[in-house]
């Protein structure tokens, strides 16, 4: 064992593999100790297992945080969420179009004031953290002082984003409105800044078709064949009337999809947005391309733009991530979003159990993101991100606790009842980035921690 190793005390649960949609695991797909230690070593994982078998082998000055009654996981990981839309949260009536005109470029508009941007990028940041998410695949603005602002939030608490600027040069207000040239210097410039500088990752954004021409998007392409170990993210097929522009705007195209892979954006580096709206012919497509979708739940039935078909998208063998796509969703809490995901799974005459949802909201969101090598799990040598939940965090959630039977049911509460007060501390390659205050009096909350020597 390593000098200065420090050691996490609690119930310890991670995924090794997709553990499938049936009620019960897949074999050998996941690790759960009812009494485990996560032991670390500058802010990389050594080891993970029983108590009792590896506290003895700690060394005798090796610190020992006891989360006692906390679940210890994974920090959650967010495939699609906007970083300039916190203020547009909760706006009522609209659906996609008109709400992007209300609502949306409005509030985007004031993140070319650099102050403004760092001071929105800081309160991102730090409400991921106090909702357990430590990375995420994230949209700025068409500013580049919104992605610089950002990934130098994300850098000050150690976390793993990938984010890019805005590429939009049509359809949109003419203070929003990049020029194609622009777009790609301005992009090319932060990713040359940014892309694997630490554990940041730079992402090529264009908005969706609709607001970039034909020239923007060939610069896009562009710019992902130069870079092919950038991200690609972008919306596509999330409203009908969004479907109806695009064919209109693209008729050359046979289909929506069609206008991304013309243009060379598709690819095992890429991550879609929504893609509610949409056939197996497309799902081939994806699939044969290696191409993601982010699911969005809570935006997609918040703007009532539609149903996604996760069972169909995971017949087809096309990777699907989880996200909260805030601010079109209404909350950043992964919890909620892994509800969200289950309601819309019984809508479809479907089901998603407790093992898939925090399965993809740990691992599978690291593989969508290409970061399965740094975080996701617990495996040896991997980034220490992790979240500790507390299973009685709210009156409601202790109500259920006598009805418990079994580790399913624990999660089930959890993605079914929790939200932000859940997480009773957000650590960040070994650090605690963010650690929920303690209640007066006699509260609801039952998970706190002790700090001793093994």
């Amino acid at each position: 064992m390593p000098e200065g190793c420090e050691a996490h005390r609690g119930a310890v649960l991670h995924f090794l593999q997709d553990p499938g949609d049936d009620p019960e695991p897949r074999p050998n797909s996941l690790e759960y100790f009812e009494d485990g230690l996560l032991i670390l070593n500058q802010g990389k994982v050594v080891a993970t297992g029983p108590a009792n078998v590896w506290l003895p082998k700690l060394p005798a000055d090796a610190k020992v945080t006891h989360w006692q009654d906390g679940l210890i996981v994974p920090g959650f990981i967010d495939t699609h969420v906007h970083m300039p839309q916190l203020g547009v949260m909760a706006s009522y009536g609209t659906q996609l179009l008109d709400w992007l005109e209300t609502y949306t470029f409005p509030h985007e508009a004031r993140f070319s004031d650099g102050d403004w941007a760092r001071t929105e990028a800081r309160r991102f940041t730090d409400l991921l953290l106090r909702h357990g998410t430590t990375s995420a695949l994230v949209f700025c603005t068409s500013h580049p002082e919104s992605v610089n602002a950002l990934f130098e939030a994300a850098e000050a608490h150690g976390m793993g984003l990938s984010a890019g600027k805005v590429m939009m040069d049509r359809y949109a207000p003419e203070n929003l409105k990049d020029t194609t040239a622009e777009s790609y210097s301005d992009s090319l410039a932060l990713l040359q800044k940014w892309h694997r500088r630490g554990r940041q990752r730079y992402a090529i954004t264009p908005r969706f078709a609709a607001t970039s021409t034909p020239e923007q998007l060939t610069l896009a392409g562009k710019l992902a064949a130069e870079h092919p170990d950038a991200m690609v993210q972008t919306h596509w097929a999330e409203n009908i009337g969004e479907i109806t522009w695009v064919r209109e705007l693209f008729p050359e195209r046979t289909s929506y999809l069609d206008v991304y892979d013309h243009y060379g954006l598709l690819g095992d580096h890429t991550v879609l947005a929504h893609g509610i709206h949409i056939n197996d012919e497309d799902r081939q497509r994806l699939a044969d391309t290696g191409s993601s979708i982010a699911f969005c739940p809570t935006s997609n039935t918040f703007l009532g733009s539609g149903l996604f078909d996760f069972r169909a998208t995971r017949d087809a063998d096309v990777s699907v991530g989880l996200a909260s796509d805030v601010g079109g969703g209404t909350s950043l809490s992964m919890l909620a979003t892994m509800a969200e995901a289950y309601k819309v799974c019984r809508l479809r005459g479907q089901t998603m159990t407790p093992w898939q949802a925090f399965y993809l909201a740990t691992l599978g969101n690291a593989r969508v993101l290409h970061r399965e090598e740094e975080c996701g799990n617990f495996e040896r040598g991997k980034i220490a991100d992790f979240v500790v939940l507390d299973h009685r965090a709210s009156p409601m959630l202790t109500m259920k606790e006598p009805f418990i039977n079994n580790l399913s049911e624990t999660l089930f509460n959890l993605m079914i009842l929790g939200d932000d007060r859940a997480v009773a501390a957000t650590i960040v390659a070994g650090q605690i980035r963010y650690q929920r205050p303690a209640l007066p009096g006699p509260g609801t909350s039952s998970t706190h921690f002790q700090t001793q020597g093994a």
